[in-house]
Order: structure tokens, then C-alpha cells, then sequence
């Protein structure tokens, strides 16, 4: 297996130039630890297989696992100091380009779909849908100081107060969230409560009746009697539940998204423990992903993922941005043009 390793795929790279950078390792092995961290929404897949993986008597490392947010994740992961990045949106041009520079080559793996939810407090009565306009005139940066109501968005909403909570600005759905609702990644009004983490939203929701947010499905699912999730209504003029079987019928759009695991190909071909824990996360993803909230991709494409990682398959399918309105369906094509 070792030998088809580090194979360059859609990076433009030769296999020499690729090779010459495999002395930037991550993080020192030598206590037999692997290092994960990034995305707060991928945080529950990866702690649940950690905690299996720590437990079972096969286990050849130890496995730690934190959450900064996906863009936190990243900027460690493309300085070489963690084994994998937990992504919630694709590797970005800049990340590209700072993992280039530092020597750090990825295998990008996706591991399930998830939904944006758009939630309010469950004494909330007057929000029954929200179109994708009415989000941008919430989070807009021109909608900061002067959007402070709810009938500024709607004119049959309540005068009450309008209360933001969403993520902090390492967050890949913070990302995710302003390119598909405001146009522009990253673009946002910056007076609302922000976190990386999830959980601190969803209680700053459930504590405030005339609060909106937005977070993950799972983090949703695991609170439905304390939170109302909004239909949005997409492109097409239909107002849909945030829910899996919508994810999976490609009608909750543009607010759903894949999720990822970034591995850091050096260290896979050098530490045999980390190639163990890739191929038993492979293969407890599809079950753990359902079971704690998410939608998990077919089987097959499961089975993409093991020939890209055991092939050694660097490099990004998305050029280095998101892809709005892609369906479980496309992403499997593109992984197996990869």
C-alpha cells in the first residue's frame, strides 16, 4: 500500500515536488498520539469514533480531539500540527496556498451531509418560514445597528427585539452560512452573540424568546422540544423542514452542505497508528454519522474514500471554495472522477 502512496490528483503537483515536501511532518509521534481539531459540527463524529477507538484493545494510539472551528482547524493543520482537520466547507484558496507553502499535502475525505438550521426559541409564534432574503436582511453587514427588529424583516412580525447568536468567525458554518445567504464568505453584520461552540448557541436560543440562530442538524436534533426550526424557503419557492430526508431528496438548498476529514498524507505514510484509526473511522462513519444526527453518505461512497486514503489521492475536488446546491449524488461523481 505504501507504494501507491502520496499519488498528486487534481493539485497540479509532481510527484517529485510532492515527495520533496514530505519533510514537514505534524506534530512529534513519538508518544503515539494523533492530533485532531477544527470544525465544532464534524466535532461529534470524530469525538464518538475517537472515544470507540481509545476503547477498543486494537487501538495502536491514542486520539485527541478538539474544536477551534473549522477555519482554527485548518491553520494548525497546514502548519503541521495536527494529523487530521475536521472540516464543515472545503479547504479554501488561502488554506491551499498556506498548506503548499509549509509542505503539508491532505487527503480531503467526505464523511456525511449536513443541514443548516435556522432555529428560534420554541414561544416563538410568528416565524412559521423565512426566505433566503429575509436572512440576508438579518445578517447583512449594512443590517448591523440598524436591523434590530423583527418587524423590520417581516411588517406582520412582532416590534420585538431581534437577538443573534451564531458562530464565531473560525467557524466553517459561519463561512458556509454568509457566502450562501449574504453572497460573500465570511461577510456578516458582527453584532450578534458569536461562539465556536454549538452548544452555547443553542442554550443562548432556548434562553431568549425573541432569539434566531443557526448551527448544525445534529446539534438541532439533539434539542427539539427546546428549539422550533424554521423552514426556509428555496430557490424554487417551497418552504422546507431542515430534516435528512430533505438533505437527502437535495430539496433543502442552498443550506446543505458536506462534511469532511482532512488527513495530513505525510504523517499517514509514516505513522502506521494513524493510517489504522483513518481506515477504523472509515469504517465506523456511516453508522455514527446517522447515530448522532447527521446524514450519512451512501456506502459507496465509503468505499471511495478507502481507495483515495489507501492510494494516497491529495488534494481538493472544490478548487478551493464552496459549492452551493450539491447533492449527495454529485459529490460521489466528483470523488470518483478524483
Amino acid at each position: 500500500m505504501l507504494g501507491s502512496w502520496l499519488k498528486p490528483v487534481a493539485t497540479g503537483l509532481s510527484l517529485a515536488t510532492l515527495l520533496a515536501a514530505c519533510a514537514q511532518a505534524p506534530t512529534d509521534n513519538a508518544d503515539n498520539t494523533i492530533e485532531i481539531d477544527g470544525s465544532s459540527t464534524v466535532f461529534p463524529i470524530t469525538q464518538a469514533i475517537a472515544d470507540t477507538y481509545n476503547a477498543s484493545a486494537a487501538q495502536e494510539a491514542d486520539v485527541n480531539v478538539a474544536f477551534s472551528g473549522t477555519t482554527g482547524g485548518f491553520r494548525q493543520f497546514c502548519a503541521g500540527e495536527t494529523d487530521i482537520s475536521d472540516a464543515s466547507r472545503p479547504i479554501n484558496k488561502d488554506e491551499i496556498a498556506a498548506c503548499r507553502e509549509a509542505g503539508v499535502r491532505y487527503i480531503e475525505l467526505p464523511i456525511a451531509f449536513d443541514a443548516l438550521v435556522v432555529v428560534v426559541n420554541e414561544a416563538n409564534d410568528w416565524v412559521d418560514e423565512l426566505t433566503l432574503a429575509e436572512l440576508q436582511k438579518m445578517w447583512e453587514p449594512s443590517a448591523e445597528g440598524t436591523v434590530r427588529s423583527w418587524r423590520q424583516i417581516r411588517p406582520s412580525f412582532p416590534d420585538r427585539p431581534l437577538t443573534l447568536f451564531g458562530p464565531g468567525e473560525d467557524s466553517g458554518t459561519f463561512d458556509y452560512f454568509t457566502e450562501a445567504i449574504v453572497g460573500e464568505s465570511g461577510l456578516s453584520r458582527r453584532d450578534y452573540v458569536d461562539s465556536e461552540d454549538d452548544t452555547t448557541l443553542v442554550r443562548g436560543v432556548n434562553q431568549d424568546p425573541n432569539a434566531l440562530g443557526y448551527f448544525g442538524l445534529a446539534y438541532y436534533e439533539q434539542n427539539p422540544t427546546e428549539l422550533k426550526a424554521v423552514p426556509i424557503v428555496n430557490p424554487d419557492g417551497e418552504a422546507i423542514e431542515p430534516s435528512r430526508a430533505m438533505v437527502e431528496a437535495a430539496e433543502y438548498q442552498p443550506l446543505a452542505r458536506p462534511l469532511f476529514i482532512y488527513v495530513n498524507a505525510t504523517a499517514a505514510q509514516q505513522n502506521p497508528a494513524l493510517r489504522d484509526f483513518v481506515d477504523f473511522y472509515l469504517d465506523e462513519a456511516q453508522n455514527m454519522v446517522a447515530e448522532i444526527g447527521y446524514v450519512p453518505l451512501p456506502e459507496e461512497a465509503y468505499h471511495i474514500n478507502r481507495v483515495k486514503f489507501d492510494t494516497g489521492q491529495v488534494g481538493t475536488v472544490f478548487e478551493g471554495e464552496s459549492q452551493f446546491d450539491l447533492t449527495i449524488a454529485e459529490l460521489m461523481r466528483r470523488q470518483e472522477e478524483f
